[in-house]
């Protein structure tokens, strides 16, 4: 009769099973490479390293997740909690915990382009933080003399820019500083013309774009770092980038945003010829001005002659003038007539007195007798030898009275 032998089975020890489930997992080849879907929750990032951990979640299951530095930083969005992402990644298991994780190595939104996330993300940083404030804008200058251009040398844009400044406003110098506008130094290049540019201190404007592309070829425009140069850029500075559907973080930082490199063109810099067609316009309303009012004065400059020669002094003065000499004349012809007549009353009375003057009757052969002074007029007024005096005509002599 057989009789088996029974052998003793060996126990493993709790490493030993977790290394071999650990390496049974991540020899499964499809296992290397997983793709999975679900939502960001726990997230934990460790300084200063760097890495991730958090765990992806569905409505029936959890999975631990950890994203290494290095993968982080490739990536073009922030990971947050509550985000549905799509995950590209290898399983491990973490002996020390027994407890199996995804390893990812790429990481996408889920529903949402990761550009358009980390544009949407930046945006609300950096106007959080202000630099998009309309109140730090500074105005674009009217006549610049030199404006900078930050662009690609061999691109389109410079030549539709260069062109349009050459013809608007020929006398402005144009400074181009080349930098590349895609790729993965393009950012760093434009942030540093940005910074060089406005250091020199030889533009009064500044443009700052490219023409158009995929969100790809304008990734550069939405650095941060470029973002808070061109914030902390004193030289006012106008952003064009792509299209006029196209939006960057650049866009939002500048002093102004122009839809195209030819718009920032036509912005920066006046148009000669409507420049020359406003002074004609100014040069003609000034002349008619002036024509109006030299017009207006003038007409009140001969209103108020005519005013002052109706009342002129002169005028007056001729006016009394005329009537003092005509009162002169009349005065004098009263006095002569006066005079005359008096001269005539005079002569008439002179003539009488002249006829009752006693000398001229003495002349005539009468003589006058006095006596003691009085005039003898009777016979009776003398006696025998008193003694009188005869005024002849041409003198006295004495005369006694005799008798007969």
């Amino acid at each position: 009769m057989y009789t088996p032998r029974i052998t003793k089975p060996t126990a493993l020890t709790v490493s030993q099973l977790t290394q071999y489930i650990k390496s049974t997992i991540e020899s499964d080849p499809k296992l290397m490479m997983v793709f999975l879907t679900g939502e960001i929750s726990g997230l934990r990032m460790f300084r200063p390293n760097g890495h991730n951990y958090f765990v992806l979640k569905d409505s029936g299951a959890v999975i631990s997740a950890t994203l290494f530095a290095g993968y982080a930083r490739s990536l073009k969005f922030r990971p947050q909690d509550g985000m549905k992402v799509i995950c590209r990644g290898r399983i491990e298991l973490y002996p020390p915990h027994g407890k199996y994780q995804i390893i990812i190595e790429d990481m996408q939104p889920d529903g949402v382009g990761a550009l358009n996330l980390a544009f949407e993300q930046l945006k609300k940083k950096l106007a959080s933080q202000g630099l998009f404030d309309t109140a730090h804008k500074k105005p674009i200058p009217r006549f610049p003399r030199t404006v900078g251009v930050i662009t690609s040398p061999t691109g389109a844009a410079f030549q539709d820019i260069k062109n349009i400044l050459t013809r608007r406003f020929p006398c402005a110098d144009i400074i181009l500083y080349p930098t590349q506008v895609q790729g993965d130094a393009a950012a760093a290049q434009l942030t540093q013309a940005v910074t060089e540019l406005d250091a020199s201190g030889l533009c009064d404007t500044i443009i700052i774009g490219r023409g158009g592309g995929s969100i790809e070829d304008l990734w550069a425009f939405n650095d941060e770092a470029l973002a808070r140069a061109v914030y902390a850029c004193r030289t006012p500075i106008i952003s064009a980038v792509g299209h006029e559907i196209d939006f960057t973080i650049c866009d939002f930082a500048a002093d102004l945003r122009a839809p195209t490199p030819s718009a920032a063109a036509e912005i920066a810099v006046p148009d000669r010829m409507e420049l020359k067609r406003h002074y004609n316009a100014l040069h003609k309303n000034i002349n008619a001005l002036v024509k109006r009012k030299y017009d207006r004065r003038s007409k009140r400059l001969k209103d108020t002659q005519r005013l002052l020669e109706a009342h002129s002094p002169q005028k007056s003065f001729d006016r009394y003038d005329g009537a003092f000499r005509l009162y002169e004349t009349r005065m004098r012809n009263a006095m002569e007539k006066r005079v005359h007549t008096s001269e005539n009353r005079l002569k008439a009375t002179a003539a009488r007195l002249e006829s009752l003057n006693p000398l001229s009757v003495l002349s005539r052969g009468y003589a006058v007798a006095e006596k003691d002074g009085a005039v003898i007029t009777s016979k009776n007024q003398l006696s025998e030898g008193d003694r009188f005096t005869l005024t002849l005509s041409d003198g006295q002599v004495p005369a006694m009275v005799t008798g007969e």
